[in-house]
Order: structure tokens, then C-alpha cells, then sequence
């Protein structure tokens, strides 16, 4: 009996299907590019960003027994777990000194100073883009270009093709959407 079958028994009912060969290749067909895709948004490296998502599968894998569909489905679990490995390895790059050859030391002498705050840009920037996600695209994208890109309205309205008073209601309803949402969302 395979690895797979046997660890299947012992995983009961709350089963996300990370530990069979069928469940594993699921996952990896719907959601490997996404969970790719945001490691590399969030790590900036394309090596990091594979290494974030092995890792995110084996902590899946080896929780598999934990998932409770009540809470969301095997994506969201995914993505939370993948939310940890990112800000796990963010921490530890920040942490350790960088390698640098010789020819690439400046006047200074020294390797460059960890950003202190990297780790918390990243998450404040993975947070930012999950809420924007569950937001329609017309409220999604006036607050992109009105909040986080600080441009008038009046410019975005005529970028958009729409009055200024459209803008300013997806705005408002965007904003009013996150609002109303769970804190821990």
C-alpha cells in the first residue's frame, strides 16, 4: 500500500484531498499558478516564489486532516497557508545578512541594511490586494486610481469615460464594502 493510501486512512473527515495522487494533481491543475503568482508578487523572486509554494503544498499535505470546509474552501486554506510561508520567508530574508562578491561593495564596505519593515510592507501590500480581489472590478479599479495611485477624480473620470459622480460612487461604495467586511478578513 502506497504512502498516499495509507496516509489518506488516518485523515478522517475533515479531509481537504491533499493526500491522494487525484486530489494533489486537482489542486495543482486549479490552483498552482495562483499561488505562484502571489509568491512572486510578494517575494519579487521567481526561485523564492517556487520554494514558497512547495512549501505551501507540503504544509497542506501534512495538514491535510485539519481543513474544515465550513471555513472556506481547499483555495482559501491554501492561500492562508501560503500567506504564512510568504511572511516566513520574507522575515528570514530580512534577518540574514546578504551575499555579495567582492566587485559588488561600494565606498561603504559593508552589505546593504535590511529593510526593518519589509515583512510588514509585504503583508500590508497581500492584504491590500485580497480585499481589493473581492471587490467588482469598476469599484475595484476607481479605488485603485483614486486611493492608492492618489489621482483626481476629475482624471480618472475622463480616463474611464464616465462622469466625475460615477467615479465618486464607486469609490464610495467600495470603500463602504471593506468597511462592512470581518475584521480578521
Amino acid at each position: 500500500m502506497g504512502a498516499l493510501t495509507e496516509r489518506r486512512r488516518t485523515c478522517g473527515a475533515h479531509c481537504a484531498g491533499l493526500c491522494t495522487d487525484e486530489g494533489l494533481a486537482r489542486v495543482l491543475a486549479a490552483d498552482w499558478g495562483l499561488l505562484h503568482w502571489r509568491a512572486r508578487r510578494g517575494l519579487g523572486d521567481a526561485g523564492l516564489a517556487e520554494h514558497a509554494v512547495q512549501e505551501t503544498l507540503l504544509r497542506a499535505w501534512r495538514s491535510c486532516s485539519l481543513f474544515d470546509a465550513r471555513r472556506g474552501s481547499v483555495r482559501t486554506w491554501l492561500l492562508a497557508i501560503e500567506r504564512n510561508v510568504i511572511i516566513d520567508i520574507a522575515r528570514a530574508r530580512a534577518a540574514r545578512p546578504f551575499d555579495i562578491a567582492w566587485d559588488e561593495i561600494g565606498d561603504t564596505g559593508g552589505p546593504p541594511i535590511a529593510d526593518p519593515d519589509f515583512a510588514d510592507g509585504l503583508i500590508d501590500g497581500l492584504l491590500v490586494a485580497e480585499l481589493l480581489s473581492r471587490l467588482p472590478s469598476a469599484q475595484r479599479e476607481a479605488v485603485v486610481e483614486v486611493i492608492l495611485r492618489d489621482r483626481a477624480y476629475r482624471e480618472v473620470a475622463a480616463d474611464f469615460g464616465v462622469p466625475v459622480g460615477t467615479v465618486k460612487t464607486r469609490v464610495h461604495y467600495a470603500l463602504r464594502s471593506l468597511r462592512q467586511l470581518p475584521r480578521g478578513a
